[in-house]
């Protein structure tokens, strides 16, 4: 199933609020990316009944396996793809804004072609 980029971005996110705070609310989500409440609102509610994430009683975000799947090959390839920009000279910031624009649409062949790539460079 193809899953929109901006769905990819909001299970990124809840993976790397996950990783950094604990619980992740919706409110995290909007600090962290500056959208409005209302937009996080809908793409939570979207997210929820496509079956990619879970909201308890107490408004704390559990990402689903499905969303877990998506949200980790998302961030694979953006800290992938960031590190080695910025190791070929490109400013950090520039190396992250490119990532993650990069990250949704190389294709899988492309991925782990560039992995293997990247991790013969480090051994």
């Amino acid at each position: 199933m193809k899953i929109l980029e901006s769905a990819e971005n909001y299970l990124e996110t809840i993976l790397i609020l996950q990783n950094r705070i604990g619980n992740v609310r919706s409110i995290d989500i909007v600090s962290e990316m500056g959208f409005s409440k209302p937009s996080v609102s809908v793409a939570m509610k979207n997210l929820r009944e496509n079956g990619y994430i879970h909201m308890d009683e107490n408004g704390f975000i559990t990402l689903l396996d499905s969303g877990r799947q998506i949200a980790e090959k998302i961030y694979e390839r953006h800290t992938l793809l960031t590190e080695w920009l910025t190791n070929l000279g490109v400013s950090p910031k520039t190396a992250a804004e490119d990532a993650c624009r990069i990250e949704h649409v190389i294709s899988e062949e492309s991925f782990q072609a560039m992995k293997k790539h990247v991790r013969q460079e480090t051994d």
